[in-house]
């Protein structure tokens, strides 16, 4: 088990490692990607520019008071969209030898289907199905690939409801080939333990 996975350091804590360290350090950016590394310094200027105009003119107290917020919520929000549609409780997980681009994308990802309204918030990120197909489609256009096509429609569906219950599965069970809440295996290692 590794505490990565969970749900409290998961959802709570590593949204603002993403979000502040590894979107905005390119350690991980290939050697030849000198314009992608250019445009995160780049942003990365902007923002300490905008951050630090806006605190000396209305105070950093007062900016730090609305932004954190603000910055703390959206990025557990942005990072939970993302990540649940990989962790759900039938998401296939499967080993290097028996791996296939078709079925990892199509069943290793799940459509997240969203009220109109957060669907158009989210850039459509519930279609991460789709985007696993072809990253390449952009966000306007991966509704109409995935109406349009019999093989998306049949990727695992959750609703926002499902999603939340989703959050506990963290653990994948080799046996049982699915996800499980961490409480499933300490009570399945006890059960082993015992023996008959």
């Amino acid at each position: 088990m590794s505490i990565y996975n969970h749900p409290n350091v998961a959802n709570q804590l590593q949204p603002h490692v993403v979000f502040y360290f590894h979107y905005r350090v390119p350690y991980d950016a290939a050697k030849g990607w000198r314009r992608e590394r250019r445009g995160i310094y780049l942003t990365n200027l902007v923002l300490a520019g905008l951050i630090g105009g806006l605190g000396l003119i209305l105070g950093y107290g007062r900016v730090a008071a609305v932004q954190l917020p603000i910055m703390v919520i959206a990025s557990i929000i942005g990072v939970w969209l993302f990540s649940i549609q990989h962790r759900f409780e039938h998401a296939q997980w499967m080993p290097g030898a028996s791996w296939s681009f078709a079925a990892a994308s199509l069943g290793g990802t799940s459509h997240l289907h969203l009220p109109r309204l957060l669907q158009w918030f989210t850039g459509n990120i519930g279609f991460h199905h789709v985007h696993h197909i072809n990253p390449r489609i952009p966000n306007y256009r991966l509704e109409e690939c995935h109406n349009a096509d019999a093989g998306f429609q049949s990727a695992p569906t959750l609703t926002l409801r499902s999603a939340l219950q989703a959050m506990r599965y963290v653990l994948w069970d080799s046996d049982l080939k699915r996800l499980v809440p961490f409480r499933f295996a300490a009570t399945d290692r006890m059960a082993k333990s015992t023996g008959p």
